[in-house]
């Protein structure tokens, strides 16, 4: 963060200064973990649930902490606000506005976000400092901290906006600023707490409403729902996808052997051959927005086709590609989250990685699904049965129903297995699996699954074949 006096974050957050020399410089981070603490830095007290972070105050400020950000008097130096979570977003806020030199990309979508969150950076880099958030801190608490990690130096912001609601996403690009705004889908995710896709649409256009007739607005161009949000923006439009008429798109794709993406990025500028190493082919929508984005950061083409194939996977759990040495068994952990747009990208992929040899897919629920839920998980079971697998592990209650949707499908010859939890799954599958076997493991985040793959690891020599 920018160093500020305690005195200016209480004028920036609206609250009352408790500290006799007001002239404090909070010149280190903003943690809401004690533990974080550093020299200088700005501990924000917030109460959980079963943690009260007022509690951890006198420790923060023995450790070093400037001050501290609270909703009531520590016994320190601290500014004492009444919502310690609006603070944070306002003090972000403040610091964004005191750094006119640094371009702000606020990212949205139903499906991708981290991932394309990973690419933008990786590209953006080469047009200066960047800063983006570490996995996926993508709401009121994240988005901040992530802003506040800026400084003079910083060129370039990233930053992923996650939504529960309406209205979500116009309070974190309140917060953001941003001048790029980029929508990636809109997909089923959280579609039990929206209704429906076009209210899902509704939230996620938030994002380009946000934009000054300044900014520019980077759309999915095959995506209906995401293209016609170009009405509700003054922004500039540049489009991405596999259309046509795509201001940034992909020809000539195909997969390799281990089910990375090749393709020709085509752009304005020119046309240049890109080869990922991240796996699957919905990769390369994920690389078009990014490709957008840098072209909106100035960079030459060669520059970005460069990034894009030397940009590795950053996030956790999120196509991780793992060859058991003892036996050649791969293991593919998407287990971070899950959605019926991304199981069946996910689930594409192996079956193209394991061409010749046996695929297994360990399943868990797709959440938030709503009343949608049962049919989505039946269509998946179905989905694994026409891909071809050898065999479906599906895991937990809310799974069943993909089982039941496998076993509709007549023509199918695999074996369908139901269990309750994540070590019965394990047991299952230690069960049934034969060298050079491919599994696929995913889920929603309640539900574990990234225990599975550590289980099938342990011990093991891997080789990340990314």
């Amino acid at each position: 963060m920018i160093p500020l006096p305690l005195s200016k974050v209480a004028e920036l957050t609206g609250g009352t200064l408790h500290c006799e020399r007001p002239d404090v410089l909070v010149d280190g981070p903003v943690v809401i973990d004690s533990r974080a603490v550093e020299p200088g830095a700005l501990f924000a007290a917030f109460r959980g649930e079963r943690v009260d972070g007022h509690d951890y105050a006198a420790a923060a400020l023995q450790a070093g902490a400037a001050g501290v950000l609270a909703e009531r008097p520590v016994g320190g130096p601290a500014v004492v606000v009444d919502d310690v979570q609006k603070a944070l977003g306002e003090l972000a806020r403040g610091v964004l506005g005191r750094l006119p030199d640094t371009t702000v990309t606020g990212i949205t979508g139903s499906a991708g976000k981290t991932s394309t969150k990973d690419l933008i950076a990786q590209v953006v880099r080469r047009a200066g400092p960047t800063i983006a958030p570490v996995g996926s801190f993508n709401n009121e608490i994240g988005l901040p901290l992530t802003a506040l990690r800026a400084d003079e130096q910083t060129r370039h912001l990233v930053l992923e906006m996650g939504a529960r609601g309406i209205g979500h996403i116009a309070y974190l690009a309140r917060i953001g600023r941003p001048r790029i705004g980029v929508v990636l889908n809109v997909g089923h995710a959280h579609i039990g707490e929206f209704g429906s896709q076009e209210m899902v649409a509704r939230a996620k256009g938030e994002l380009v409403e946000a934009l000054s007739v300044h900014g520019t607005a980077v759309l999915n161009a095959d995506d209906p729902l995401v293209r016609t949000m170009a009405a509700r923006t003054a922004a500039k439009i540049v489009t991405f996808g596999r259309a046509p008429d795509a201001t940034v798109r992909a020809t000539e794709e195909f997969l390799d052997d281990q089910g990375r993406a090749r393709f020709s990025l085509v752009t304005p500028e020119g046309v240049l051959p890109v080869s990922l190493r991240l796996h699957g082919a919905h990769a390369v929508m994920n690389a078009l927005a990014a490709a957008a984005v840098g072209r909106e950061a100035g960079l030459e083409l060669n520059e970005i086709a460069e990034a894009l194939s030397e940009a590795e996977p950053a996030s956790r759990w999120r196509m991780e590609v793992t060859v058991r040495q003892s036996d050649g068994v791969t293991v593919v952990n998407d287990a971070y989250n899950a959605n019926p747009e991304s199981m069946r990208a996910a689930l594409d992929t192996v079956v193209h990685m394991a061409r010749g040899r046996r695929a297994f897919a360990v399943l868990g629920e797709m959440a938030e699904l709503g009343a949608s839920s049962v049919a989505e998980h039946a269509k998946i079971g179905q989905h694994v049965a026409r891909s071809g697998f050898a065999g479906l592990i599906a895991v937990g209650k809310a799974a069943a129903a993909m089982a039941e949707g496998a076993g509709q499908v007549g023509s199918w010859n695999g074996e369908c297995v139901q269990v309750d939890d994540v070590g019965a799954a394990l047991t299952a599958l230690r069960e049934r699996l034969a060298p050079q076997d491919v599994v696929l493991v995913k889920g929603s985040r309640v539900v574990g699954l990234e225990r599975v793959a550590a289980g099938l690891l342990e011990g093991e020599h891997g080789s990340d074949t990314a």
